[in-house]
């Protein structure tokens, strides 16, 4: 790597002090940010807590769409061939030091795994991650929101980059991680301290990075569990950014949008995803390129302006970095009349233009399932049934078999799907939310001591006691709120 690891001696006592253990009075993160428009709830649910065990999950049907596009949404960096494709940043210095790189299967729950067949140092092309290892391995990993784990990190530590849970049947063989950081690291580099908070249980250590880039932060694996980097600093902190757009589809003619600022990091731009996923309206991503071209600091004021004149809520806001936020903070803009307009973001203090972008009709029309798009569909076709009849005649007998399959019992491999995507607190949510009882579990434990197995047999004693209410449905009533992220979704996804 470009940059020695070494952390500045101004910092030398105050990191010195990092290495104890801080202790974890919470899961839950901090409060909206204040730019948050009102009457808009756009919280996203956290992303999971790491399992005891590595979960080696086998891919589930009729999943991997929506989990492709969320992943495709969550980083916007990437071309279509997967590989990190930011533009040179004038600032940063650029690197050479290519790595080999290397495209992850996916799995159920938003993992990914790669085999690596030889000893040498591979580079993920989705996200960003650098592997060293000294064998033949299989990694395992997911990206997790900061969100979930606010609480340990504290002042004056800050969030550096995406944060990830990294599992191996090798542990030796891995010993180190490169985490891609979103800042910019200009000539302020040495007076930056990089470390990285390693989550253990309920609780979490501060370590040391062995060295750090333009672009990553690299750290000696110890154990492994969730791991992310953070940094420390008394100059000002510049990022990486990106502007995303999401349109709202109703019925309505006029245009409503919300853009979100934040820092290219892939797991604040998930949780973004996710909180859209989530609110009680329905969006449409709009695909314009979200790099911005200026630097964001944090503490400096932004605008959006558009031309035409819009309504924009709020007209300014502060920029922070809100990783750690449970609410994500957005513009509103809307307008009246659906025409083409451009957006920009503007820095208030230079006047510069930091990122901008026209919308157009077409950006978002082929997607709107407004009355006005079914009009033009239709338009000029009398003499034969138009096809968005048939469209939905076949829509209609997939709903029908959605809805009888719904109202089925969950099967063993649905059920074993499930299992292991749960963490280490699956007894104490099976007796508040299931009703099991304790000496239930400690049967099943008695008999088999592979952990999946006990999630898996004590599930199947819940379903046939529940005996046709056994159902996706019913499950996912009884463990909402309560479960990692991942579950909810395949528990949806069951029902969609």
């Amino acid at each position: 790597m470009s940059r020695r690891g070494q952390e500045p001696d101004s910092g030398a006592e105050s990191l010195s002090s990092d290495e104890k253990e801080v202790a974890a009075s919470s899961v839950e993160g901090e409060g909206s940010a204040e730019e948050h428009p009102a009457g808009e709830d756009s919280s996203e649910n956290s992303s999971s807590s790491s399992s005891d065990e590595e979960s080696d999950a086998e891919e589930l049907d009729g999943r991997r769409s929506d989990e492709e596009q969320e992943e495709k949404e969550s980083l916007p960096h990437c071309d279509e061939s997967g590989l990190n494709c930011l533009p040179p940043c004038e600032h940063c210095r650029n690197e050479n030091n290519q790595k080999e790189q290397v495209t992850p299967r996916r799995l159920s729950g938003g993992q990914h795994v790669v085999q690596l067949d030889a000893e040498g140092t591979y580079q993920c092309s989705l996200t960003g991650l650098i592997f060293e290892v000294t064998g033949a391995v299989k990694i395992t990993y997911s990206l997790l929101s900061w969100s979930k784990y606010a609480n340990l990190v504290e002042k004056p530590w800050i969030v550096g980059g995406p944060l990830f849970d990294v599992r191996c049947d090798s542990a030796l063989a891995l010993t180190s991680i490169q985490f891609p950081h979103s800042l910019c690291l200009g000539d302020h580099g040495a007076g930056m301290a990089f470390k990285v908070l390693h989550i253990k249980g309920q609780g979490a250590a501060i370590e040391p990075s062995a060295d750090y880039s333009a672009s990553h932060v690299k750290w000696l694996v110890s154990s492994l569990s969730p791991v992310g980097p953070l940094i420390q600093t008394q100059e000002p902190v510049q990022y990486h950014g990106v502007v995303i757009l999401y349109k709202v589809v109703d019925e309505h003619p006029s245009l409503s949008f919300r853009v979100y600022v934040a820092t290219n990091n892939d797991s604040f731009i998930k949780d973004i995803s996710r909180a859209v996923k989530h609110s009680n309206k329905k969006f449409i991503k709009i695909d314009k390129p979200p790099v911005c071209q200026k630097l964001l600091q944090k503490g400096k004021r932004y605008r959006l302006v558009c031309e035409p004149e819009a309504e924009i809520t709020p007209e300014e806001i502060e920029f922070i970095d809100g990783s750690l936020l449970k609410l994500k903070s957005y513009i509103e803009v809307y307008l009246e009349k659906p025409d083409d307009f451009t957006l920009s973001l503007v820095e208030l203090e230079s006047d510069a233009t930091v990122w901008k972008a026209k919308l157009r009709e077409s950006d978002w029309i082929h997607y709107d399932q407004n009355k006005n798009e079914q009009k033009r569909n239709t338009v000029g076709v009398k003499k034969r049934k138009p096809a968005i009849t048939i469209l939905e005649e076949d829509e209609l007998c997939s709903k029908k078999q959605k809805t009888a399959n719904s109202a089925e019992n969950l099967t063993d491999q649905q059920l074993m799907g499930i299992a292991k995507l749960l963490g280490r607190q699956w007894r104490e949510i099976f007796i508040e939310c299931l009703r099991v009882e304790m000496k239930d579990i400690e049967q099943v434990q008695a008999t088999e001591k592979e952990v999946n197995m006990q999630k898996f047999l004590v599930l199947s004693k819940w379903r046939d006691r529940e005996q046709s209410n056994g159902t996706a449905e019913t499950l996912y009533r009884s463990l909402r709120g309560k479960v990692p992220y991942e579950v909810e979704q395949v528990l949806q996804d069951f029902l969609a």
